[in-house]
Order: C-alpha cells, then structure tokens, then sequence
C-alpha cells in the first residue's frame, strides 16, 4: 500500500545529494512507491483546529544540480498524510519546539517521525542525563563558578552550548586555559540557556563513533576522525567519515538505551560514542545514512521503511 509521505525540512533546493539523510529517506520512499509533499517549518500553521502547511509535491532523482522537481504550490491538511517527517535541522530553539507542538496534534493518527513529544523533551545533549554510567562526568549549569569547579575537578574538559548543533560552539578547555570567563561571559551575553561541559575523552583523536539505530537497534557506524588541530570531529567542521565495526562495548551501550529509544517513538536516531563513553543522542535531524552505505552497503533507509511501513500497516 502506498503511504501519502510530507518531509518537513529545510529547503530543498540546497542540500547536499551525497550526504542528506533526509534526500536518502526521501528517495527511498519514492523507489517504494510512497508519494512525497514537501514544505518548510516556515510553511507549518495552525487554523481553526487543523493543523496544515503551504508546499509542494516533490520527485526526487539522483542528479546533481537537477536532484528535485516541485509540482504546484497547494495548502494541505496535514492529518491526511500517513506520515510526516519532522527532520529540519536545529538551531532546537522555539521556533523548532513550536513544530512539535503543532505535529504533536495529528500524532499518532497520522505517524509523526521521530514522535514530536519526545523529539521535544530529548534535545541531542540531555537524553544522555538519563544514562549518567553510560557517559564521561557531565555537568550542566550556568553559574560561573560551578563551571569552575567541575573544570578543577577534571583538568581538561570540552565546552559547548546545550543547545548547539553541528560541532558550533564546541571549546576545549585544558589545565592551561585561561578563557572560561571569557567564554562564559560570551555565551550568557547571547542567551539565558545553561552549558554543557564534559570531562575531555583523548579517544576523540581517534575518532568520534556515529551509530545509526532503528527502532532502537543499531544498524551500523561510521568513525568520525577530527581534522588536523581540530577537537571537533563533525562533517560540518571538516571530520573525515571513515568505514568502522560496533565494538562490544558500544554494543552494550546501544542494548542499554535502545528500548527507551523504541518506547518513546525515536524511529531514526544517531548516537556519538567517544572512547567507551556515549556524548550524545541525536533525535531532531541525525545524519550519517549515506556514508554508512557507501563504505558497507547498509541500507538504513530501506530499514526505516520497513519499520514505518509495519507500524502503518503499509506491508
């Protein structure tokens, strides 16, 4: 049976083919028979008990320069889709959480993924509160000198901001550095949110691990090795994807949060694992499907098909 598909991303028209995880899900759903309606968080709105969105219908080809068609321009009501991808990227600001407001109403009558509730209480950096054995010490605050003492308790510790994406706003800070005020004095200036800040892993020199789960089951992993003089290891920031196994530690890890992650609705996940230690969760837009397939031939979004598929009664 074919599904009525609506992606809420970002524009269409500037992604990357070769690395968009949403263009792989999208593409996928369509070699599947599934129709594809595409529109922009801007696009969302709420009118007198509907729930709906300005956009397009959307054929997808692998084409550079030429990968999407756009049909006309309608207004639709998103409760007659059977499923909605809610994958724009983050900054998670109020602008995001407003969408999962307003996708939160059609779900689960109309299959919201990953499921907005959650989306919206498990931000990239604090699901992982939830598995403090799992994690490197962790602190979350913004008082300056609670900052300080976790940073003398440890030494050597990564800053960042809690809400932050992409390896934007990440800072080492070593026994030697002397910018913490400054830093903090910086990121208070922009906004009210707390930090982050985690005990330093030297593994990261030797990569920061993505794995992929489906359904709360691991799929696979690409290693992300930092650029020379780099701490950070994102795509976004210059880290090379090179091909890796699960370890049985990391194994371990993703038994121990996969079932939350399945209860919960997060149908596509990405997780960063540094070392032994997990750092991160990602649920709002994760990425790394297409590196996963070329270096192994993993088809993640084949997999994500079949779950969504099952769940809307589409096999």
């Amino acid at each position: 049976m074919a599904l009525k598909v609506a992606l809420q991303m970002d524009p269409v028209g500037s992604i990357n083919i070769d690395g968009d995880s949403t263009y792989r899900i999208g593409l996928e759903a369509q070699e599947r028979g599934h129709s594809l309606f595409y529109y922009t968080p801007d696009k969302l709105f709420y009118r007198e008990g509907r729930v709906l969105a300005r956009g397009w219908p959307l054929e997808l080809r692998r084409e550079r320069g030429n990968h999407f068609t756009l049909g006309a321009e309608t207004e639709v009501d998103l409760s007659s889709f059977d499923v909605i991808w809610l994958r724009q990227d983050p900054p998670f600001d109020m602008g995001y959480i407003t969408t999962t407001h307003l996708l939160e109403r059609i779900h689960p009558k109309t299959l919201v993924v990953n499921d907005p509730f959650w989306v919206r209480n498990f931000p990239e950096k604090l699901l992982v509160l939830d598995f403090p054995d799992l994690t490197p010490p962790t602190l979350v605050a913004r008082d300056l000198q609670v900052i300080r003492d976790f940073k003398a308790a440890h030494g050597d510790v990564i800053l960042k901001p809690l809400y932050g994406n992409g390896g934007a706003g990440v800072f080492r800070l070593d026994q030697n550095d002397r910018n913490l005020a400054s830093l903090h004095e910086l990121f208070t200036g922009i906004n009210r949110e707390p930090l982050i800040v985690q005990k330093y892993l030297p593994a990261v020199t030797r990569g920061d691990k993505r794995i992929i789960l489906v359904d709360g089951e691991p799929v696979g992993a690409i290693n992300r090795v930092p650029a020379a003089g780099e701490t950070r290891s994102n795509m976004h920031v210059g880290g090379r994807p090179e091909p890796t196994q699960l370890t049985q530690r990391e194994r371990e890890i993703c038994a121990a949060i996969g079932p939350t992650l399945r209860e919960k609705g997060q149908i596509f996940v990405g997780i960063d694992v540094i070392g032994d230690w997990l750092t991160e969760i990602n649920v709002t837009s994760p990425t790394g499907i297409q590196e996963l397939e070329r270096f192994d031939g993993t088809n993640t979004a084949k997999r994500i098909w079949e779950v969504i598929e099952a769940k809307r009664g589409a096999t």
